[in-house]
């Protein structure tokens, strides 16, 4: 016999117990809600400028956070993102 056969066989007649339902910590929880976000802004790009545009973004922000350079610039005044297209 096999470990595996040998095993399953000290197992037989026994049934398994439901997994329990762990509580998440508020800390969790709050990551969870995060992935969401993510997950959802993931999807938006991809509809509007595929798969490529989402991967390359999500690349390119993740250098920028193990690098510690802002993602944003918030001197505009209004805490929004500042474009980098030169009006004409």
């Amino acid at each position: 016999m096999t470990k595996i056969e040998i095993k399953a066989a000290g197992n037989a007649g026994q049934e398994r117990a439901p997994p329990q339902q762990v509580e998440l910590s508020e800390e969790d929880r709050s990551k969870d809600a995060f992935f969401v976000q993510i997950a959802e802004i993931a999807e938006a790009m991809i509809a509007r400028h595929g798969k490529d545009f989402a991967i390359g973004a999500f690349i390119l922000s993740a250098k920028f956070i193990a690098e510690g350079k802002p993602l944003i610039n918030r001197n505009n005044g209004g805490g929004e993102t500042v474009s980098t297209v030169k009006p004409v």
